[in-house]
């Protein structure tokens, strides 16, 4: 058994979920997901706990099983208490500045750009190097602060560029240190 599968989801108080056979939606105080499993895997409502199983020990079965389970958790987290990451921006003149819902950025390019959220997601920038990406759907919080750090990877040489905070930069050494 998946050690992860096997544990049931413990739904928070505020939390309605409802399951129709592979289909759930969680609904908090924070907003609603909805989202279509694998019709494989067996969801069960149990007062206030959801429990997955699984069919067989196929090797499909043994994957889906935590999977589905992690999934699930992650939705009654994200509807309860949400979902954020923060990512740094270091370099001389780099900086994040709120124009509304959206954010502009100057990375050193030679024009501003301009990261509009999508729907479901806040964008906010508390410091001029510092910024916030919030929802309740931790997959596309994730994604769109890859998008954000895409803008400017960090180099290996000064580490200017957008990172993650607690993310540490390999750094190499320039060409002055090869003697």
């Amino acid at each position: 058994m998946s050690r992860i599968g096997r544990q049931p989801v413990v739904i928070p108080s505020g939390v309605e979920v409802k399951v129709d056979g592979a289909r759930i939606s969680v609904k908090g105080k924070l907003g609603q997901l909805e989202r279509v499993f694998d019709p494989s895997m067996k969801i069960d409502l149990d007062g206030g706990q959801v429990a997955v199983s699984r069919p067989d020990d196929s090797k499909k079965s043994r994957s889906l099983h935590g999977l589905t389970r992690s999934l699930i958790n992650n939705m009654v987290t994200g509807v309860s208490s949400g979902f954020s990451k923060t990512l740094l921006i270091e370099g001389v003149g780099y900086q994040a500045a709120q124009k509304g819902k959206s954010l502009e950025f100057a990375l050193g390019y030679s024009h501003s750009i301009v990261v509009d959220p999508p729907e479901g997601i806040t964008l906010s920038a508390p410091k001029k190097t510092e910024v916030l990406v919030q929802g309740i759907d931790l997959q596309r919080v994730g994604q769109v602060a890859a998008d954000i750090r895409k803008l400017r990877k960090p180099e290996p040489y000064k580490g200017k560029g957008i990172r993650y905070s607690g993310e540490r930069i390999k750094r190499k050494a320039g060409k002055t240190a090869v003697k």
